[in-house]
């Protein structure tokens, strides 16, 4: 076995499930043992556990079959320890103490965290604290910023598409406007990937509010051509221009007035705007569950055993990125509160104008 800086870490999921996230588990756990002979902590229910000291061992038998499983055998939460931090009624500490105290009961020499923005934030202020922390990117949205991937995207990307590509089918048969409603609050790279690779007619993302009157425009064209139904694909965070300029607390507090999601309000201003009947679909978790597919299989797979490297050179503070097909460190502190949304000169933002996909600004 190679020499190793560290004999003994912890490892946890945190934040919202994604297919791969217990292939990147198996990764990191068994080239870390088998590479180089370190023990496995597995920390349950994210930073929640990582506070109240919940953990377990972590042996070669409990990988078995991790490769393919959905979801995280290690559970999840969205705790926040740095957020508005109040003494833990199980512990009697504040949760960073907590946190410092277990790390140093479980005789942890490193922590490893696989999340999105928000876990990955936390890491980079425990590693700020003392701690000896490396981030895997996950989450399905892939709107962390410094990779050009996380694993999990590509998986819900194929959910997404597959669902489109169903609805297409039936809106053609009734001669309708299919509203699909895609997962990205902030980012719309999940909606316009499957948007473009579902042949969808409309994509409305966060990052280009839209015009309700472009986009009936562009039904209506479609109608005159002779073409009885379209596919409209919506992203959870899609605007129109008065929401664009309101601040984030105002955001939030008019989209929980809304009765519905933001599909329904669509399809109902199409409806009134066209005259043609519309359906919607909310694909909602569908897109987070189930196994990942081969991509995403290979890319946790490939953090995770570049993970368990990091630790045995003691090369900590870094999110695991990839940049132009390498896996690289990019310190943690770089990644930290940021989202990477889609520039609006994006080469698939270009793919989908260049194919008469309306955007919700101007359609062609």
């Amino acid at each position: 076995m190679q020499q190793s800086v560290v004999k003994r870490f912890g490892i946890l999921t945190s934040g919202g499930d994604a297919p791969g996230l217990n292939a990147a588990l198996r990764a990191v756990c068994r080239t870390a043992m088998i590479k180089y002979g370190m023990e496995a902590i597995g920390i349950k229910n994210g930073y929640r556990g990582l506070i109240q000291g919940e953990m377990i061992p972590l042996e070669t038998d409990n990988l078995v079959g991790l490769l393919t499983a959905g979801g995280t055998i290690l559970g999840t939460s969205r705790e926040k320890p740095f957020k508005k931090p109040e003494i833990d009624k199980e512990t009697g500490l504040y949760p960073v103490e907590a946190i410092k105290n277990n790390y140093k009961k479980w005789g942890l020499d490193a922590l490893v965290c696989l999340g999105g923005n928000g876990t990955n934030t936390t890491a980079s202020r425990l590693y700020d604290a003392g701690l000896n922390v490396i981030g895997l990117p996950k989450t399905i949205d892939n709107d962390i910023v410094e990779t050009d991937m996380t694993f999990g995207f590509h998986t819900a990307l194929d959910v997404a598409t597959d669902a489109i590509d169903r609805l297409h089918n039936t809106a053609h048969s009734h001669s309708r406007i299919m509203v699909i409603e895609v997962m990205g609050h902030k980012a719309g790279w999940l909606s316009l990937y499957a948007g473009v690779a579902g042949g969808g007619d409309v994509i409305l993302i966060p990052e280009i509010p839209y015009n309700i009157d472009s986009v009936a425009q562009k039904i209506k064209e479609r109608r005159d051509a002779g073409k009885n139904f379209s596919i409209i694909v919506v992203a959870e965070g899609a605007m129109n221009p008065e929401e664009a300029l309101m601040d984030k607390k105002t955001f939030k507090k008019a989209r929980a007035a809304m009765p519905y999601s933001i599909a329904y309000r669509v399809a109902h201003e199409l409806e009134e705007a066209t005259g043609l009947e519309s359906r919607v679909t909310v694909l909602g978790y569908l897109q987070r569950g189930g196994t990942p597919s081969p991509y995403d299989r290979v890319l946790a797979s490939r953090f995770g055993t570049a993970a368990a490297d990091f630790l045995a050179r003691g090369d900590f503070g870094n999110l695991l990125a990839l940049q132009n097909g390498h896996i690289v460190g990019v310190p943690l502190k770089q990644i930290a509160g940021q989202i990477k949304r889609i520039p609006l000169d994006h080469p698939m933002i270009k793919v989908a104008r260049n194919l008469g996909t309306c955007l919700g600004d101007f359609c062609e």
